[in-house]
């Protein structure tokens, strides 16, 4: 198993939070969450949901600075 580290880009707006991850064509992502907890959870879900597309269709995730890759499961922690 792999795990995948994005860093992603949370920006305030006049509507809530706006949640992007910027790199690439193939992986660009972008979605909002009233609450900065919200674009966060929001924006995880939209990554996975690229991840797993990958996955199934042999595709390689590509690799940028932006992302970090893992063989096996990681816990990650902000503060």
């Amino acid at each position: 198993m792999k795990s995948y580290t994005f860093r992603v880009e949370l920006e305030r707006d006049d509507e809530g939070w706006r949640a992007c991850f910027p790199a690439g064509e193939e992986l660009r992502a972008s979605t909002w969450g009233e609450t900065w907890e919200d674009a966060l959870k929001n924006i995880q879900e939209v990554l996975s949901i690229i991840v797993e597309e990958f996955a199934q269709e042999g595709r390689q995730i590509p690799q940028t600075t932006r992302i970090t890759v893992s063989e096996g499961v990681l816990v990650t922690v902000a503060v």
